[in-house]
């Protein structure tokens, strides 16, 4: 098990610093493979490159896709390339059932993980390196959001937790990740960070939030049915690609799923509550969002009242997770401060909409458009 102090956010987010150079040099000397260019890619608590393998082909150069994407994270603890080698394996047991997940690159001695120590002035650290096969694909945050795409989303979702079930590896306790403040089980840690938001970032709504997740989510855990979750199943996390229907119109559909870091025990409303709150910030109709989602996640795995009556405030617990750690995040790595505050406006914004309409007016418009998927498939 992680140990308590693993995965507080000043340790989370220890990122490493490597330039393109260092990170170029990494790929040729684990994985003998020669690098022609390499591409810092926006990461929270890691580095993530675009690595493009130097090649006799003639392709244009602003036409030709990436080969790998190169991720390296900070071994903060001695628990840590252990989780990271039960994600990783994650990712393999995925793919192998037929979900779009990348590959993992096998390094010159036959590792998926490659643990290596590296000098930061004074400290040496370890860091933990891995090379994944590169996904073809456009972000879910760079295209329309339609009720048919987060219908499709809402059913991955719920298979791939589904399918989780059957996953075994010997260090599987390691994803029982305690205190990990991303995992909506422990929301109310949030209450010691809360002075990373100013006053005028209405911190005492946030307090109010945090006190009633206490009182009336965290009671209800033992009624929740567990799974492994993903975690972060966000508006970049997820690729789609477009395709066409027998109709001739053109639909996007889920073509890749990224980024297992913050994968850990959890429910399985806990998945459909992350989706909905980060599909809210991409949709014109963000009250919406939640209907078509959990639409397609009942398609495969419906939720019991129980966790239905508690999903507008895990909703809102996400909102608060982001805002928080967001701002905490911002003083600590001040230099990433563009990627991280990058939603904070419209999280602010969705969060209130929802306050302002109240839970049983949202859990309406949730409710009836998954009653109404409901109504469709038996007329046929």
């Amino acid at each position: 098990m992680a140990s308590r102090d693993n995965d507080q956010p000043s340790q989370t987010l220890a990122k490493p610093t490597l330039n393109e150079t260092q990170a170029s040099v990494l790929v040729e000397s684990l994985f003998g493979l020669k690098v022609f260019r390499i591409e810092p890619l926006p990461s929270y608590n890691g580095q993530n490159f675009l690595v493009f393998i130097s090649t006799t082909e003639t392709q244009p150069d602003d036409q030709r896709l990436p080969d790998f994407v190169l991720k390296i994270n900070t071994a903060v603890s001695n628990d840590i390339p252990v989780l990271f080698d039960v994600i990783s394996h994650v990712s393999i047991f995925l793919q192998a059932a037929g979900f779009p997940t990348a590959s993992l690159c096998l390094s010159k001695k036959n590792n998926i993980i490659s643990v290596i120590n590296l000098d930061h002035g004074s400290v040496t650290k370890s860091h933990l390196v891995r090379l994944l096969t590169y996904l073809p694909g456009r972000p879910a945050a760079e295209v329309p959001i339609t009720p048919q795409l987060l219908f499709e989303m809402g059913r991955v979702a719920a298979q791939m937790d589904q399918k989780l079930e059957d996953f075994q590896h010997a260090q599987l306790s390691a994803l029982h990740r305690e205190n990990f403040v991303w995992n909506l089980k422990y929301v109310p840690l949030l209450e010691r960070y809360l002075g990373a938001l100013s006053l005028s970032d209405n911190r005492e709504v946030i307090g109010h939030i945090i006190q009633q997740y206490r009182e009336e989510v965290v009671t209800k855990f033992s009624q929740f049915r567990e799974c492994i979750n993903h975690g972060d199943l966000n508006d970049y996390n997820i690729l789609v690609e477009p395709r066409k229907l027998a109709s001739g119109e053109s639909v996007y559909q889920v073509s890749g799923i990224l980024d297992f870091g913050d994968m850990s025990y959890g429910y399985y409303v806990f998945e459909v509550a992350i989706l909905i709150m980060y599909m809210m910030l991409e949709s014109k109709n963000p009250i919406q969002v939640g209907g078509y989602i959990l639409a397609g996640f009942e398609s495969i795995v419906p939720l019991t009242y129980v966790e239905r009556s508690a999903l507008y405030l895990l909703v809102c617990g996400r909102f608060c997770q982001s805002l928080i750690i967001g701002a905490y995040s911002t003083h600590v790595h001040s230099h990433n401060s563009d990627f991280l505050v990058i939603n904070t406006r419209q999280s602010w914004k969705n969060l209130q909409r929802m306050l302002d309409l109240g839970q049983n007016a949202v859990e309406e418009v949730w409710f009836e458009t998954v009653k109404s998927y409901k109504a469709g498939k038996n007329s046929q």
